[in-house]
Order: structure tokens, then C-alpha cells, then sequence
């Protein structure tokens, strides 16, 4: 059975994980253009960070750093190899948006890649809802990047299935 449950960004396998996707985020995307945090900046109290793990084995994670005004991103949402292709990042991001809903959260965010390394996780985001957006907190419009939205409360709820 697959846990999801908060966790320890410093822990040695998901500090690996994290590296692991850190490189390819620099491999696919100019310096500048890579906003991946690392296992210490996951650390910091506006970010709540989940892992999904199968008998303690992990299957990959994800974050939910708040924002101002009732908004908040998606960060590092990652499988590992083993794990890709199993609906693990679509477990990850049901439990993320679940948390915003339950944080009253009005818009949830990302940033991903405009390469075509990313877009696995550009066509995850759209199916589950998200829509293309302007940059969003203080990201710059960068040809690198693509920026999306998820709106959660009002008149233009998204169902998330």
C-alpha cells in the first residue's frame, strides 16, 4: 500500500532524490532559468513537503510552499525512476491539492520547464486542471519556463479528479 506522509527533506534517500532532480533540472535549463529548491530550502516553515513510499521504500514527493493572499505552489513534485509510470505523481498532486482546499487556499501555482524534458508533467498538470498563467509571486516571464494555475475557491472552481 502507498503512504503519503509528510516528511524530512534532509532524509539521506530523499536528500538523494532531490539531487537527482536538481541535476536535471541544470542538464535541461539554463542556471537562471531553474527554480528547484534544495533539500534545505524544502526545509523552510512556508513549505509543507510529502513523500510517497511503498514499505518504506520511496516512490517520490512533493511540496506546498504558501504564498501570499491565499495562494500557494507546487514545488518539487518528482518520482524516482523505479516509481514513474505507477500514478505516483498523480497520488502526490491529488494529496497536494487536497491540503490547499483544506488550507483554504484560492489558487495553487507552479512553475515547470518549457523543454520537452518537461512535458510529461505539463500534460499531468493540464489533465488534473491547471491552465497556462503569467508569472506568478517573483518569477519573471522566461522562455524556459511555463507558469500555471489551479483556482480552487469562487466562480471558477476547478474539479480535480
Amino acid at each position: 500500500m502507498i503512504h503519503i506522509e509528510r516528511d524530512d527533506p534532509i532524509r539521506e534517500d530523499v536528500r538523494l532524490l532531490l539531487d537527482e532532480h536538481l541535476a536535471d533540472m541544470f542538464a535541461t535549463s539554463p542556471a537562471e532559468s531553474v527554480h528547484a529548491l534544495d533539500h534545505s530550502a524544502l526545509a523552510a516553515p512556508e513549505i509543507t513537503f510529502w513523500t510517497a513510499r511503498e514499505d518504506g521504500v520511496l516512490l517520490g514527493c512533493g511540496a506546498l510552499k504558501l504564498l501570499a493572499d491565499g495562494q500557494g505552489e507546487i514545488k518539487s513534485m518528482r518520482t524516482t525512476p523505479a516509481a514513474r509510470g505507477r500514478g505516483i505523481a498523480t497520488l502526490l498532486l491529488t494529496h497536494i491539492v487536497d491540503e490547499a482546499r483544506g488550507r483554504r487556499l484560492e489558487q495553487l501555482f507552479l512553475e515547470t520547464g518549457a523543454e520537452d524534458f518537461f512535458a510529461p508533467a505539463r500534460r499531468l498538470y493540464t489533465r488534473h486542471g491547471f491552465t497556462d498563467c503569467p508569472p506568478f509571486a517573483d518569477y519573471r516571464l522566461d522562455p524556459h519556463s511555463v507558469f500555471m494555475r489551479l483556482t480552487l475557491v469562487g466562480d471558477e472552481v476547478a474539479e480535480f479528479a
